[in-house]
C-alpha cells in the first residue's frame, strides 16, 4: 500500500449553529486517529471585514432558483446581498431554507483561506447550517447534499436532515395526506432531525470522509458498515454512523491507523 501523507494541521470551523453539534468532541475523535496532526477548532468561517461585501454578493449569486435547471443563476438583488451580509455578520443567524450551489460555495470559501494555509499540509473542514446541492447528470436536477469535499470541505447540519431520503413509507403516507408532524413522530428515530442528539456522532463520520478526500481524493467506501459509506437514505446514514459493529472497514482502518500514523 502506498504511504500517504497526513495533514499536519486540521482546522474545524464551528458554524453549524446548533447545540446538538459538539465540534470539540469531533476534534477529540480526530486527534485520537491522527496523533501527529494538530487539530484546532475555529469559529464560523466568516470572512474578514474586507471581504464581507464581496462574499455576500457572491453567495447571493449562487442561489439555485430552479432545481431542474443547471447553472441558471440570477443577478442578485440588493435585498438578497444585504441578507447575506447580515447573516455573515451574525454568528447566531439561522439558515432560511435557501439552496446554494455547493461547488460554487466551495470556490468562494477557498478564496478566503489564508495563502499560508492553502496547501495540503492544512485540512480545512467547515461546518455550516447552510443548505447546498450539486447537479446530478443522471436525472438532470439538483440534489441537496450533506457534504461537498474539496479544499476546503463543507459539511451541512441542515443537509444531514434534508438530503438523505427518509424511509419510503414516510413519503407514501405523506402522499396519502397524513399530517407531516404526525409522520415525524411515527418515524422518530429512523432519520436525523433538527437538534438531534445523535448529530455529533454522525458528523464524526462525515469529518473522516472529508479527511480521506483530502488525503486520497476518494472519500467513500462501498461497505455499508463503514463510516465512509456514501449513504443516500437516512437509515443508511444511521446504520453506518451509529449502528455498525465497526467504525471503518479493514482497508480504511489500515489507511488511518497504520499507513498514515507511522
Amino acid at each position: 500500500m502506498t504511504k500517504m501523507q497526513q495533514p499536519s494541521f486540521i482546522y474545524l470551523y464551528d458554524g453549524g449553529k446548533t447545540k446538538s453539534l459538539n465540534v470539540k468532541e469531533i476534534a477529540i475523535s480526530l486527534r485520537k486517529r491522527l496523533r501527529k496532526a494538530k487539530v484546532e477548532i475555529r469559529e464560523d468561517f466568516i470572512p474578514k471585514e474586507n471581504f464581507l461585501e464581496t462574499t455576500a454578493r457572491e453567495l447571493a449569486s449562487i442561489k439555485i432558483s430552479d432545481i431542474k435547471k443547471k447553472d441558471t443563476f440570477l443577478e442578485p438583488l440588493p435585498v438578497e446581498i444585504n441578507y447575506e451580509k447580515r447573516r455573515l455578520m451574525d454568528s447566531g443567524h439561522k439558515a432560511a431554507g435557501i439552496l446554494y450551489d455547493g461547488f460554487r460555495m466551495l470556490s468562494i470559501f477557498a478564496k478566503l483561506i489564508p495563502k499560508i494555509e492553502s496547501n495540503f499540509n492544512y485540512c480545512h473542514i467547515i461546518f455550516t447550517n447552510q443548505l447546498f446541492g450539486t447537479w446530478d447528470e443522471n436525472d438532470l436536477r439538483y440534489h441537496a447534499r450533506v457534504a461537498v469535499f474539496g479544499f476546503p470541505s463543507i459539511i451541512s447540519t441542515t443537509g444531514v436532515v434534508e438530503a438523505p431520503a427518509k424511509p419510503r413509507e414516510f413519503y407514501l403516507k405523506r402522499q396519502m395526506g397524513m399530517n407531516f408532524l404526525a409522520l415525524k413522530e411515527e418515524f422518530k428515530g429512523r432519520f436525523i432531525d433538527y437538534d438531534d442528539s445523535r448529530l455529533t456522532e454522525v458528523m464524526k463520520g462525515y469529518s473522516l470522509q472529508a479527511l480521506l478526500f483530502h488525503m486520497t481524493g476518494d472519500p467513500f467506501c462501498k461497505d455499508k458498515n463503514c463510516r465512509l459509506y456514501n449513504a443516500h437514505w437516512q437509515e443508511e446514514v444511521i446504520h453506518a454512523q451509529l449502528k455498525s459493529e465497526y467504525e471503518l472497514c479493514n482497508f480504511h482502518e489500515k489507511i488511518l491507523t497504520k499507513t498514515i500514523i507511522r
